[in-house]
């Protein structure tokens, strides 16, 4: 069954999400991809993320699509303008993907080519609407298409450290919902009352809730997290059990795939986030039951 299916029979998704190499090297992706066939619904492609130069999420989607697994790329505004997304977007769905997340881009600041300049020529808003408009045959100059796209494109929900933070941010993605937005993935969750709380909020929006589940590989992660991501609601327990565990690793892994079992009940969905550790994301899927 399809991703686009599944969202529409409220099946429960599981989503992984895979860099694309910085390079032209695929077989470690294409490895890790195979690792998860068959157990992950999709696998979603960020598009040079944290202003890192790497191989764009058009041909990672494509990888995916040639190793019999669904896709879903991400899709910026920071780095080309509107006729350079449109074309990609259009050459997305001959290529053969169906998915499109539109995301805010991260500043390049902390990236590797912190000369690049952004370009911004549209915001999230209209570039949901523009896809909206390709997929009824009109560009956003007004031309007609010859022959139109269809995806399912959903948004992200942008971090929050606090309550109000939280009501703006649900403020802008119900824009997005309103803009074309059909599913809706959070930023990492790792206070399951917290996330509760979100959805009580978020849930009268009435598309799926797809929580993010990031991968906590070490101590010093799990503190850089608590102390400069307030709004993931990292807890000292947790921070504790990762220190004490005598396989602090796996104990990660295990709080990941508990996470995820948990969400069972409360989403529609999760996405894995692993930066780099995709070859794990089978061992969380174990300890999830998945």
């Amino acid at each position: 069954m399809s991703f686009k299916k599944r969202l529409l029979a409220n099946e429960f998704v599981v989503l992984a999400e895979m860099n694309t190499p910085k390079g032209v090297d695929i077989s470690r992706m294409v490895m890790n991809a195979r690792r998860i066939k068959g157990r992950v619904d999709a696998v979603v492609i960020p598009d040079m993320d944290n202003g890192v130069m790497r191989m764009s999420a058009l041909a990672g989607g494509v990888v995916m699509q040639q190793q019999g697994m669904e896709s879903i790329i991400h899709v910026y505004c920071r780095d080309r303008n509107r006729m350079a997304l449109q074309g990609d977007i259009l050459a997305a769905h001959v290529l053969g993907i169906q998915n499109l997340i539109v995301v805010q881009s991260e500043d390049m600041t902390n990236g590797d080519h912190r000369d690049a300049r952004p370009v911004f020529d549209v915001d999230e808003l209209k570039l949901l609407g523009a896809i909206q408009s390709l997929q009824k045959g009109i560009d956003m100059a007004g031309f007609e298409l010859d022959g139109s796209p269809d995806f399912t494109t959903g948004c992200a929900l942008g971090v929050f450290n606090d309550e109000n933070d939280m009501d703006k941010e649900i403020e802008a993605v119900r824009k997005k919902v309103s803009a074309g937005a059909r599913f809706i993935i959070t930023p990492p969750i790792f206070d399951i009352e917290r996330f509760q709380f979100l959805m009580q909020k978020i849930e009268s929006l009435d598309v799926p809730i797809i929580p993010t589940v990031f991968l906590l590989k070490s101590v010093a992660i799990a503190r850089y997290i608590s102390i400069h991501e307030p709004g993931g609601f990292l807890s000292e327990t947790t921070i504790k059990r990762i220190r004490k565990a005598k396989d602090r690793e796996m104990e990660g892994i295990r709080i990941a795939g508990e996470t995820i079992a948990a969400m069972k009940e409360l989403s529609q969905g999760v996405l894995i986030q692993t930066l780099g550790w995709e070859h794990r994301i089978g061992a969380i899927l174990d300890v999830a039951g998945l």
